[in-house]
């Protein structure tokens, strides 16, 4: 935005130190200017001299016709001082807001990459300079993960889309097919398209924290989220047990609900073939509240169990299955949770299998009695 022409900040400055040192002058020569006036006599006499031929008195008109040019002489060169002197010592000043602003100037260009890495002890000039450098490297880390995100969400929408494309052409192509077969392959294709956009929908929901906040217990929402998917996990053979006490929070009802529902069915549909367990527990600390869902499963290396929350990010070995989601499970559990001021953790289990677990503050509540 174009602003109005107007004094530079350097030139504001340089200004500011010649009228300090100037007024500072005018002070201390007005000390002195008073002296006179006050103690020096109207004639100044000299008893030895007093009488001598061709003898001039010294009178306060002499000593201020002496003092007044060589006080404004100095103040003069006080001005001058202080000009340059003030443009010199401006510009050292404000030498670490030009590294700023060009470092702002390369950011608003995309060069998110580069630092300013301020040198020098640490004042209000280099304080500035390194939160700057941790917004910009926050910023990077932001515009980097959005970017892989928003690829790998084309990807993923590009899929039943071409599926779609490869159904009907081949349908086109055979006048002999099942019209019931086709009906159902793209029922399936398309339902899994509106999964994976109203995962999106709620992935984005969560990650701009839109929602009214009331008071929750996690314990029930994980009743409630276990007992929505008993049936899934009957028809696959796997236990579900719930166990814990009031774990009392405040957030979104319906995204604390989705939050638990992910982390149960996560558990059910990533677990053994058969004879697979799911542990869901609910527990209330000095500060949090927290709810973990463990499960039993494949071994998982820490390296793939650190990009599990990455979305559209399966573990190698898991079970894939028609129930195994679109990907999103953990990365919308991670939202809900940072939307809530939660954190989200990811622990690989001894022998199989993995324990995750999601903290909120504490809200207000009770206790009450243990439930299993």
């Amino acid at each position: 935005m174009d602003r109005a022409p107007g004094l530079s900040v350097r030139l504001k400055l340089t200004l500011s130190y010649a009228a300090f040192v100037m007024v500072a002058g005018a002070m201390l020569l007005a000390v002195v200017w008073v002296f006179l006036l006050r103690y020096v006599p109207e004639i100044v006499s000299f008893p030895a001299e007093v009488g001598r031929p061709g003898t001039h008195v010294p009178t306060r008109s002499d000593l201020e016709a002496a003092f007044v040019p060589k006080a404004t002489m100095m103040l003069g060169l006080l001005l001058a001082f202080g000009l340059l002197g003030g443009w010199v010592l401006a510009g050292r000043m404000l030498a670490p807001l030009t590294r700023i602003t060009d470092a702002t100037r390369r950011a608003g260009t995309g060069a998110l990459g580069h630092r300013i890495h301020l040198e020098g002890r640490r004042d209000e000039f280099r304080e500035l300079a390194d939160a700057f450098d941790t917004m910009l490297g926050q910023i990077e880390a932001q515009v980097a993960e959005q970017q892989r995100f928003a690829a790998n969400a084309s990807h993923e929408l590009r899929t039943p889309l071409s599926v779609t494309q490869t159904l009907l052409e081949v349908a086109r192509s055979d006048p002999d097919h099942d019209p019931d077969e086709l009906l159902r392959r793209l029922q399936a294709v398309n339902g899994r398209a509106i999964d994976l956009t109203e995962a999106l929908l709620l992935l984005s929901r969560a990650e701009r924290g839109s929602f009214s906040r009331a008071p929750v217990d996690l314990s029930l929402v994980a009743e409630e989220a276990a007992e929505t998917l008993l049936p899934l996990a009957e028809r696959r053979g796997t236990t579900v047990e719930t166990a814990g006490e009031p774990a009392p929070t405040t957030g979104s009802h319906p995204l604390l609900l989705q939050m638990a529902t992910n982390l149960v069915h996560n558990a059910i549909v990533h677990n053994l073939p058969d004879g697979g367990a799911v542990w869901v527990r609910t527990s209330s600390r000095p500060r949090t509240a927290v709810l973990s869902v463990e499960n039993t499963g494949a071994e998982l290396p820490p390296h793939v169990v650190a990009t599990l929350v990455e979305p559209f990010q399966r573990g190698t070995g898991r079970i894939r299955t028609d129930h195994s989601g679109v990907g999103l499970g953990l990365a919308i559990v991670r939202s809900i949770a940072e939307a809530h001021a939660g954190t989200l953790s990811l622990e690989a289990r001894p022998g199989g299998g993995l324990r995750v677990s999601v903290s909120l503050p504490l809200g207000p509540g009770d206790g009450g009695p243990q439930r299993s």
